[in-house]
């Protein structure tokens, strides 16, 4: 199933969503052999606790900067820079989780549309399986501010590498060095 927007752009079916990316993105992007095994189908996906389904934003200003945020004490892997973004919620489409994510973290709006997605990172966290679906967006209603972060900066992907990140991080802002040749 489907639900298309009034832009024109549909949102898929999560399953349906993650085979189309996965097979779009396998030649071209970081790919992890387990990757396959939790993507394989949709039930096997609603009934592993132990894998944990993740969206985040390289939200882009004019200057080709990303927009980082530092995670906050108290929480897993606080005071590490990372993209903003979090947990796909079970019945949410990757699209409707970045978009209810990025207004409660940053306070700006998105629209599902303008979110084009870009690469995947998987990691083991915590005895779980993460996987961690990058977008990247040029267009947001607002200016974004540190909601439940500690703060927030912009720099280009070259400028990333010396910031403490996550693991599933890390390889994200490689192949976002190579795509925008920064």
């Amino acid at each position: 199933s489907h639900l298309v927007h009034t832009c024109g752009c549909v949102e898929l079916d999560p399953t349906l969503f993650w085979l189309l990316f996965i097979t779009g993105l396998r030649a071209t992007l970081i790919f992890h052999t387990n990757i396959n095994k939790t993507l394989r189908l949709r039930n096997k996906m609603e009934k592993n606790p132990t894998s944990l389904f993740v969206v985040a934003a390289a939200l882009t200003n004019q200057a080709g900067e990303i927009l980082l945020q530092k995670r906050p004490e108290g929480r897993q892997m606080a005071g590490l820079w990372e993209f903003p973004g979090g947990k796909v919620e079970i019945g949410e489409t990757p699209e409707s989780a970045l978009v209810r994510e990025l207004e409660e973290e940053l306070g700006v709006q998105i629209d599902a549309c303008d979110l084009i997605p870009f690469a995947f990172a998987s990691e083991v966290l915590a005895g779980r399986h993460l996987v961690l679906l990058l977008y990247t967006c040029t267009r947001w209603h607002g200016e974004p501010k540190p909601l439940e972060s500690t703060e927030h900066c912009w720099r280009k992907p070259g400028d990333m590498h010396g910031l403490q990140m996550p693991p599933a991080d890390k390889p994200l802002v490689t192949a976002l060095q190579q795509r925008f040749k920064i």
